[in-house]
């Protein structure tokens, strides 16, 4: 009986501990979602962007990706991203989809262009890159190294 009683309270010792460690990585993670304004980018490949992906100005989080869909008249994957209300975007603004590491993970990458005119809510950025494929990039270093060889 003495034993049980043992194991009962060490097991709700480590469920505590396992507790605090998940508050601990929810709160550092920083994975809120972002409350302020909506704008959109078109992209011609997302490469795996996702809802719930970082937007990211020089490093630091600014925002959330919202919703992706097909644009049916231009066959484009439409991007919306909510972005904290106090950050102005300027209407020359370039996106970029970038990778987190080799191993997957992806973010959208804002480049602040110089203008004086900010993007509106709703609004939609003009700019866009598509992320580059790793196979494709592959693909063509290889065969260009076989074409040297002949």
């Amino acid at each position: 009986m003495k034993r049980s009683v043992i194991e009962t309270v060490l097991g709700a010792v480590v469920l505590c501990a396992a507790g605090l460690f998940l508050f601990y990585s929810y709160n550092s993670a920083n994975v809120a979602s972002v409350k302020g304004y909506e704008i959109v980018a078109d992209f011609s490949g997302i490469g795996g962007l996702a809802v719930g992906d970082d937007v990211q100005i020089s490093g630091v989080k600014i925002g959330t990706v919202t919703g992706v869909t097909l644009d049916s008249e231009t066959y484009l994957a439409r991007v919306r991203m909510s972005i904290e209300s106090g950050i102005r975007i300027p209407v020359d603004t370039a996106a970029l989809i970038s990778s987190e590491s080799l191993l997957g993970g992806r973010y959208l990458l804002l480049e602040p262009g110089g203008d004086d005119e900010m993007i509106e809510a709703g609004g939609r950025i003009p700019y866009t890159q598509a992320p580059q494929n790793l196979e494709q990039l592959l693909g063509q270093f290889i065969f260009s190294m076989k074409n040297d060889d002949n």
